[in-house]
């Protein structure tokens, strides 16, 4: 009851900071997998008992909860009963204070009863909104839960309408929402019981007039009601507009990489301010709102007394001191309830449009359920689909796959080729059970282990990422890193396997990542593998060291279907399929297609064309070549590894320790002139206050007076309680102006300065963490930070006036209000040391739950084809316990806290009382006397009030400062530089020199590029080759400055590119980047972004990038959607719809970087006749693992570790012993030659 068992964490935060690890574990019941697991077995049992429809999801929340909300509503009860008591208490008071005591000790008898009804009205309360607030942990758990369980599950014609942006929000800010809601939940009940023992107080003290302040009451309800509706549908617009601008935020921070080499940060980062100033609308309608509110609530006394007083008049009912003051005490009561309503109003409309959200997104369609049935080796089938269609949208009447009949037997190896868009990546997904079939059947024997287009990388190490949740076996774990060509790379890595991986696998280069997936796939030792183009990413030494190794070794014994562009490798399969528009064309062996089939042909007919037969050298298929057959050297991957985490590229959240004092208030203030709207705001609620003052006083001095009639009485009470309604009005506006510029402000700043800040900020800090700041903190800012700070100020004040009251009525008091002032200020520093680390820690740990929840989402697809869903649900489960866990605590300190103050207003109330009526006063006093215990029945609402929002308000606060460090993120160089800025026309020549070029990507690491310097003339076509992680895309990163050099510099047509601005740079070269990156739009928004260019124009670079004819397929045309990722349009589309962005851009310098890797051969030979007509005059800088890609450009540069090995026309390089462009050439056409061997 009294929170004792706080006492030590409160200590341990006193004397240091506190960590995650001093925090108590929650109890079982409190465990979000015990919360989720109970709320789905009385869900489940429900929805049998009742009819069908939508599951009785809020019915079941309260039958789950049932024993907490009675126990939380018996003491809600009590509260109610307690606080009325204290009028009729007032009332004996003056009584006894007037000489008319009904025995002897009356005083003395009141003043202990008194202190009982406190003490009893201030545990019940306690222990009500404890009781309460662990509900509402409890339900947001189970709905955090079920929201990441729904994720996992979700059809893909759902995700178009729920994007990962949308998701986060319904956890970070709507399950957050509803678990606040039971907080208030009996307030509803319990306000109007505690109106309804107020009136029959006030009856008993003014009669028929009571009628009157009933009227009074239900006026200011009845004004209410309207603005409710109004709160709701501004409400629901807002969190609308929340969605659509977290979307942008999310779709522009994850891939912040592709808008910077296109210089398209200040576009994107226009478009989300745009999108903010929609949503800045209902902020400022909701915050009009609540300051309506503020100011009705505030003076909902005034209203009622006025009314009440003026009713007594017209009735001609008489009122004495007593009657009047006890009237006053009432209603002074009953305005703390009143006062409340809208924060009633607002919470149940919030948990109403939030859970509407929820249940909408948990009640989607899901993927179908395909199980794996069998051993496939004990069976004659590893995969058996008949007379099977597929369609990613279900209720879409054109499918993707048409008439699939496969029949894959177990150990047999199948390739699966065909033009970009064919449907080959489709075809693993329906495998997979990731694509709808509309008919057919699909029977799945075995374990399956798949590898995707696009790798997804978890934050954590490189050892995590390859046992994905499997338990660690050396010997095979050695194993697999051999047959994945990982030996090499974890040597360079700083850490080895330890090394942490950055999320999306920021810190490895694309052909490392997809080895990584590799392994991963091998390690889990699966009966099936579904490969989609792994060996695209990495060059043509490591691809078939990896076949070889990896898909003809390590994978002998199992069933392969292998999506690939490299018809190289086709000849050891046991079966190619041959794909084309949704179908397959042909499927047999490759010599029956070589023979039978003039479509497979083609296919080889076009690689042939770009291949030299002279060079090709003899390939035995089913043996590795004797440059492969070297024998690796073995790591010990349990060496013991120095521990540096200051080193590893993930920094752990920053968070601020200890008292912030005054900073983050001053921060807030600074904000768009926030001190001169406080400062008026706080002048006016001191009208307002020394309004209350002037009342009482003229209540107390003149209602006994005889020559002051009851009409001047009520004439001039009236009119001040005007002025006090109009300074409650003022101030109400003016905090509005705060609130909504303060934001303005932030938001402005914190957007600029993410957007601004370089690429290494993005690399080293998870996406989750971004979005938690730009959506709960932010939300924090934007609807509760002003409000409750000029609330919190404002019930200071009030409390001061009371104690004021009391110590000039009653002196002697001051012994006890000295003391009582001391410990409030010890107590609440010692709450503040623990409270301000828990709050932190609560946020830290909830950037914790979106990071995660974002990773899932983006890699939902592998978590489901590796059967890992339980152990990703049951790792969510841990993140949100060790969100709650700081929560828990903060709200119980919080009550800790409450609970000794409230202790403390007892004494001291108690005390008043019996001074004032033991002291000797005149009767004519009496009146005071009334006056200082109306205001000492309500100082414990209204100190533990102003306590209770000082306390909220240090933790909201917390929101700025998480805020503020993203408002101060080290900026890149600036945009532009006025007074240096390139001619119009350049560069005109395209001119590369490269002098002396090193390059660090953090301050301590390793450099990268290792002093390089070369020139590439403008015109040329420059191809730039080497072993995967050997500097290549680091050199195209230090052209467009993504990262600056740590020494030399770059100039092009005699310009040094540092001395520029960025946007300069980047918006005068052209690149089509390694990963293919497509948002959410349509496909004339991902080609011209910037709407720089006509249809007319995007049709003829359609044409020119053979994508043409797909889009106009689709019944849109130019404005055909594209969803977040684009994963509605195949790998190589995307690729292509990246080649349209240049050729429309123009520049002339063009970046290709390892850009046609996703593409089948024919398309890629297309893409590079287009790239040599439409580019002819122009510098192409292509980085390749596809020889022919770069055999025709006039120079070639070849890398290894960071340096340039040599450089010079690929003939020359061709015709020199020992060079390494001859080698790679060597190992390309070694393996490319096989067909013409058949």
């Amino acid at each position: 009851m009294s929170f004792w068992w706080l006492n030590p964490l409160l200590k341990r935060g006193k004397v240091r900071v506190l960590e995650d690890s001093d925090l108590p574990k929650l109890q079982q019941a409190d465990c979000a997998k015990t919360c989720y697991s109970r709320f789905m077995e009385q869900l489940t049992a429900q929805t049998k008992k009742g009819t069908s429809g939508s599951p009785p999801v809020l019915s079941t929340i309260f039958i789950w909860q049932r024993k907490a909300i009675l126990l939380s509503g018996l003491f809600a009860l009590i509260k109610v009963l307690t606080l009325a008591t204290g009028p009729l208490l007032l009332k004996a008071f003056i009584r006894v204070a007037q000489g008319k005591e009904a025995f002897k000790y009356e005083g003395y008898a009141l003043a202990a009863g008194l202190f009982v009804v406190k003490c009893l009205e201030s545990l019940s309360e306690r222990q009500w909104i404890f009781q309460t607030r662990l509900i509402g942990v409890r339900v947001r758990s189970m709905l955090s839960a079920a929201i990441y369980q729904k994720q996992l599950r979700l059809s893909n014609a759902a995700k178009a309408f729920h994007s990962p942006g949308q998701i986060l929000n319904y956890v970070i800010v709507d399950a957050y929402r509803i678990g606040e809601f039971p907080y208030y939940f009996h307030r509803i009940w319990a306000t109007s019981l505690q109106l309804c023992l107020a009136l029959l107080v006030i009856y008993y003290c003014v009669g028929k007039a009571t009628v009157a302040s009933l009227l009074a009451m239900i006026l200011i309800v009845v004004g209410n009601s309207p603005m409710a509706k109004l709160q709701h549908r501004y409400l629901t617009k807002l969190m609308v507009a929340q969605d659509i601008r977290l979307k942008a935020i999310t779709e522009a921070v994850t891939n912040m990489k592709v808008l910077k080499l296109y210089g398209w940060e200040t576009n994107f980062r226009n478009v989300v301010e745009g999108l903010r100033k929609e949503e800045a609308r209902w902020i400022y309608a909701i915050l009009s709102q609540r300051g309506y509110y503020l100011a009705l609530f505030w003076s909902s006394p005034i209203v009622i007394t006025v009314v009440t007083f003026w009713a007594c008049y017209l009735m001609r009912i008489p009122l004495d001191t007593d009657s009047a003051f006890t009237f006053l005490a009432t209603v002074r009561i009953v305005q703390e309830h009143i006062r409340l309503l809208p924060d009633v109003a607002g919470s149940f409309i919030e948990a109403k449009v939030a859970l509407t959200r929820i249940l909408k997104f948990l009640q989607e369609p899901e993927l179908q359920k395909r199980t794996a049935e069998g051993n496939s080796k004990e069976l004659a089938q590893s995969i058996l689909i008949k007379e099977a269609s597929f369609s990613w949208d279900i209720n879409s009447s054109k499918v993707t796959l048409e008439n699939i009949d496969l029949n894959i037997k177990p150990g047999e190896k199948v390739a699966i080729c065909g033009e970009v868009g064919s449907g080959k990546s489709t075809l693993l997904a329906a495998i997979l059970g990731e694509v709808s079939s509309s008919k057919g059947t699909v029977q799945i024997y075995g374990k399956v282990a798949y590898v995707s287009q696009t790798a997804w990388i978890q934050t954590g190490t490189l050892q995590e990422n390859i046992l994905f949740g499997s338990l660690m076996d050396q010997e095979k774990y050695q194993e697999v890193l051999k047959r994945c060509s990982l030996v090499q790379d974890l040597k360079i890595l700083p850490y080895g396997d330890r090394t942490v991986i950055g999320e999306r696998g920021v810190n490895l280069s694309g052909g490392q990542k997809q080895r990584v997936q590799l392994a991963r796939a091998l390690y889990r030792d699966a009966d099936i593998y579904l490969l989609d183009d792994p060996f695209s990413a990495v060059d043509a030494h490591t691809a078939t060291s990896l076949f070889n190794e990896y898909v003809m070794g390590a994978l002998s014994e199992k069933t392969v279907l292998l999506v690939t562009h490299q018809v190289d490798f086709l000849p050891v399969f046991d079966i190619v399929l041959l794909m084309s528009e949704g179908k397959i064309l042909q499927a047999d062996t490759y010599q029956q297609l070589l023979v039978h089939s003039p479509d497979f042909q083609n296919l080889l007919i076009v690689k042939s064309d770009v291949t030299n037969p002279e060079r090709r050298t003899s390939y035995s298929y089913r043996q590795r070549p004797a440059i492969f057959n070297q024998e690796i050297q073995e790591i010990d991957v349990e060496e013991e590894l120095k521990n540096g985490p200051e080193d590893q590229l993930i920094e752990k959240e920053q968070k601020e320790t200890g008292d912030s004092g005054l900073k983050p208030y001053i921060q807030y203030l600074k904000q768009n002139k926030g001190f001169l709207y406080l400062s008026l705001s706080l002048i006016f609620h001191m009208l307002f206050i020394v309004g209350q003052l002037a009342q009482g006083v003229w209540l107390a001095a003149e209602l006994q007076n005889p020559a002051i009639s009851f009409l001047i009485l009520n004439v001039i009470y009236t009119g001040i309680g005007c002025v006090m309604s109009v300074c409650l009005l003022i101030r109400s506006y003016v905090v509005v102006v705060l609130g909504t510029k303060a934001s303005e402000s932030i938001f402005s700043k914190a957007i600029v300065s993410i957007f601004r800040a370089p690429m290494s900020y993005f690399d080293s800090t998870p996406v989750g963490r971004i979005l938690s700041r730009l959506s709960s903190d932010l939300s924090i800012v934007d609807l509760e930070l002003a409000l409750k700070l000029a609330t919190s100020l404002g019930s200071a004040m009030n409390t001061c006036l009371s104690f004021a009251i009391l110590a000039v009525l009653t002196w002697p008091i001051l012994f006890l209000i000295i003391p009582t002032v001391y410990i409030t200020i010890v107590l609440q520093k010692f709450y503040l040391a623990s409270a301000n680390e828990l709050k932190r820690i609560d946020g830290t740990t909830k950037s914790s739950v979106a990071s995660q929840l974002a990773e899932s989402i983006a890699g939902a697809e592998s978590i489901r084809a590796f059967k890992e869903e339980d152990r990703f649900i049951s790792e969510h489960f841990l993140l949100i316990d060790a969100n709650s866990i700081p929560y828990f605590h903060s709200f119980s300190a919080n009550e800790w806290l409450i609970l000794r103050l409230e202790g403390l207003c007892a004494v001291i109330v108690s005390f008043s009382a019996l001074g004032m009526t033991i002291m000797p006063l005149e009767a004519s006093k009496s009146g005071y006397v009334g006056m200082a215990l109306a205001y000492a029945l309500s100082i414990n609402e209204f100190l533990i009030y102003a306590i209770n929002m000082h306390c909220m308000l240090s933790n909201f606060i917390i929101s700025v400062e998480r805020l503020e460090q993203c408002m101060h993120i080290p900026s890149e160089a600036p945009e532009k530089i006025e007074q240096n800025q390139p001619p119009p026309n350049w560069p005109s020549a395209g001119r590369v020199v490269i002098n002396n070029l090193k390059v660090k990507y953090r301050p301590n690491g390793p450099l990268v590029l290792r002093g390089i310097s070369c020139i590439f003339e403008g015109g040329h076509k420059i191809g730039i080759v080497g072993r995967t992680g050997s500097g290549k895309t680091t050199l195209i990163s230090a052209l467009f400055r993504l990262v600056e050099p740590t020494d030399g510099k770059i100039t092009i047509d005699d310009i040094d590119i540092s001395k520029i601005g960025l946007h300069d740079i980047r918006s005068q070269l052209s690149i089509i980047p390694q990963d293919p990156t497509l948002f959410s739009g349509s496909v004339r928004y991902n080609i011209d972004p910037l709407f720089e260019h006509t249809d007319n124009e995007i049709w003829q670079v359609l044409e020119k990038c053979h994508l043409r004819e797909a889009v106009q397929e689709k019944e849109e045309g130019l404005n055909s959607l594209v969803v977040q990722d684009g994963s509605n349009w195949s790998m190589g589309q995307r690729q292509l719809i990246c080649l349209g962005r240049a050729l429309l851009k123009r520049r002339k310098i063009l970046v290709l970087d390892e850009a046609t890797a996703s593409i089948d051969n024919a398309t890629d030979t297309l893409i590079q006749k287009t790239i040599r007509t439409e580019f002819a005059t122009c510098t192409v800088i292509t980085v390749a693992h596809r020889i022919p890609t770069v055999i025709d450009c006039t120079m070639v540069l070849s890398m290894k570790n960071g340096e340039i090995v040599e450089y010079d026309e690929p003939n020359k390089l061709l015709n020199q012993e020992g060079s390494l462009f001859r080698k790679l050439v060597e190992e390309y056409w070694s393996f490319s030659g096989g067909h013409n061997q058949h």
